[in-house]
């Protein structure tokens, strides 16, 4: 597969097809080949905001006091969401770079720069709350951790196997993996989160969180629709090997889902493990609805952890509570200082 010409005006404005089509490279939103991609593209600009505009002061003061168990979870699951959400920054370029669609494109670069922002993130909530030593090793944590690796192993032999062999199908197995990334592999860390936020803990980091967690809706969302649209346009590939290959990488990153949350979230007040694996099942379900596939854990078709409502089970993408709750706290401070003035 080539790369797509940056403008060729031998071809028509609107794309022949998202990969491997013919298009001049000129981008008219009113004639594109998935006109309702032109909402998802508004949605994704409504969502921006700036990681060093909320306010940290609180969550400065209440680090020291988490219990031990809650520190150890809160440096290891940034380092978690830091270590997936670096590489989505790049992967959207890629994608991008091989869509023949200009829409795309241009969806992508929202894409990517969100995916940057949310990784600034995770070193701005860091830098607010530890030591640059500290902040260091939570970082390291994702190249090093034994359990860690072994749950991302998949994505990075998939994710470089697009780079070093970018074909239709390389792509479809990427798309698998970054609906993964957006709609399961994150949701047991931004629970951790959203748990301490139910206590009056870390609200500060729990609002990021929620504004992270909004992205990524949108992202799983786009990156499903375009999962079943290049199957669409590339019908040989939608094969009964492919989608078993699709079934089989959500059953594996499901059990690496839950042994990774029962190993950072054991000792953690306030969830409960049991209920922690349904809400992954529940989550893989969903995800692969919105594939267009069928349910694979017909028992956890609806969401176990009610409490978690008011956070994260927003895939409609209209704003719950909580996010109206945290949009009406969103008040900027100041970048140098994290709001420290008001310690």
């Amino acid at each position: 597969m080539e790369k797509a010409k940056t403008l060729d005006p031998r071809n028509p404005n609107k794309s022949t097809g998202i990969f491997n089509g013919k298009s001049s490279g000129i981008l008219n939103w009113n004639d594109i080949a998935y006109p309702h991609w032109y909402k998802i593209y508004k949605r994704l600009l409504g969502n921006y905001w700036q990681a060093d505009e909320v306010n940290m002061s609180s969550d400065v003061k209440q680090f020291k006091n988490l219990t031990k168990p809650e520190q150890d979870a809160y440096l290891k699951v940034i380092g978690l969401l830091a270590t997936l959400d670096a590489p989505q920054t790049r992967t959207a370029l890629l994608l991008s770079l091989y869509a023949t669609d200009p829409s795309v494109q241009s969806i992508m670069a929202v894409i990517a720069q969100q995916e940057a922002v949310h990784n600034e993130s995770y070193s701005y909530v860091l830098s607010s709350v530890v030591s640059l030593d500290q902040q260091n090793k939570s970082f390291e944590f994702g190249r090093t951790d034994a359990i860690l690796l072994k749950r991302n192993e998949n994505i990075v032999k998939y994710y470089n196997e697009f780079v070093e062999n970018p074909t239709t199908e390389n792509i479809v197995k990427t798309l698998t993996y970054t609906t993964l990334l957006e709609g399961l592999f994150f949701y047991s860390g931004f629970a951790f989160f959203y748990n301490l936020a139910r206590y009056n803990k870390m609200v500060g980091t729990s609002t990021m969180i929620s504004y992270i967690n909004r992205d990524e809706l949108e992202h799983g969302r786009f990156i499903s629709e375009l999962f079943r649209a290049t199957l669409s346009e590339n019908p040989e590939l939608n094969n009964e090997e492919l989608i078993g290959w699709v079934y089989d990488q959500f059953k594996e990153s499901v059990e690496h889902e839950i042994e990774w949350s029962n190993y950072v979230l054991k000792d953690i007040e306030g969830i409960d493990l049991d209920d922690m694996e349904g809400y992954i099942k529940y989550r893989a379900n969903k995800m692969l609805r919105l594939l267009g596939l069928n349910e694979i854990y017909p028992e956890y078709v609806e969401n176990p952890m009610k409490w978690i409502r008011a956070y994260a089970d927003n895939i409609d993408g209209t704003k719950t509570d909580f996010f109206e709750q945290k949009s009406r706290q969103y008040v900027k401070v100041n970048a140098i200082d994290n709001g420290f003035d008001d310690l």
